[in-house]
């Protein structure tokens, strides 16, 4: 019996779209955001994917994300589980600038360091290390449990907590997940094994 895991990042917010820093700061979808997220739940309703447990972070964008997705899968009266731990990387002093901005104030090599590398935070902020070291254990005690036992997850956050996911779910090093990008609104999902391990990555 495999566990299947459906990872899905917010639609385009607010800020994605004026090009700002967004991290823990907590802007709302757009109208492209919302078509994205509705458009994932019509995606995985087509699929006949029915969620046993649903989680989201602390932050508006995600959790409009998901409430989006359920309204156009149909799925009413259940459980949310919110916790801060899936939140998007805090980017400290850079959150709420422009990403052109920063560049004119710090340069662009250290604009491209804070943003891709993996174990060098931003002043006051995280690093992708640093978003993984409070995403990963959350993972492994709540919701990795589910999927061993044969549940369907759906996990409804952000860019970098999900790449921490990513990361560890496909064994990929700190190079292979900072190259990797994760579209808004696109569902990554998983078959997880009893074992924890993954057995496959499936496409819609």
């Amino acid at each position: 019996m495999t566990g299947t895991l459906i990872l899905v990042r917010h639609g385009q917010s607010e800020w994605n779209l004026k090009n700002l820093f967004t991290g823990w700061r907590n802007p709302d979808l757009t109208a492209q955001g919302i078509e994205e997220a509705r458009a994932t739940g019509k995606a995985l309703k087509a699929k006949h994917i029915v969620p046993d447990l649903y989680y989201t972070s602390a932050l508006r964008r995600a959790q409009h994300t998901l409430d989006l997705m359920l309204e156009e899968m149909g799925i009413e009266n259940l459980t949310i589980t919110r916790n801060i731990a899936l939140n998007e990387r805090d980017y400290g002093d850079l959150s709420g600038l422009n990403k052109d901005d920063a560049r004119e104030k710090w340069g662009e090599e250290q604009v491209h360091v804070w943003r891709r590398s993996y174990d060098v935070p931003p002043p006051g902020g995280e690093s992708l290390k640093d978003t993984a070291t409070r995403t990963l254990p959350y993972y492994q005690s709540e919701i990795l449990p589910q999927l061993t036992v044969g549940k369907t997850v759906l996990v409804a956050a952000h860019g970098n907590s999900l790449r921490a996911l990513v990361m560890a779910i496909e064994n990929l090093s700190p190079e292979e997940i900072i190259a990797r990008e994760i579209a808004t609104g696109e569902p990554i999902i998983y078959r997880i094994g009893p074992d924890g391990h993954l057995v496959e990555r499936v496409t819609l």
